[in-house]
């Protein structure tokens, strides 16, 4: 899953336990998420964008065309 976790969380100078704290998750989680080998719910979604103060969209949002659309349209 492309996302840009790693740079809303960058932004915010913000570790990835303390982004893990804030979101009630492991920091293992989190690197998992920025590393696209993780597909995270979406309340933890939510959870990550309230943390780094992004919206969905600025965070996940893929565009249709991406390798990764393609990948999740099953």
């Amino acid at each position: 899953m492309d996302n840009h976790v790693k740079v809303a969380r960058v932004s915010k100078n913000l570790t990835q336990q303390q982004l893990a704290e804030k979101t009630g998750v492991t920091r293992q989680t989190i690197s998992l998420i920025e590393k696209g080998k993780y597909n995270p719910s979406l309340k933890l979604c939510l959870e990550i964008c309230y943390a780094v103060n992004k919206t969905l969209d600025e965070v996940f949002w893929v565009e249709k065309g991406s390798d990764s659309f393609e990948e999740n349209k099953g």
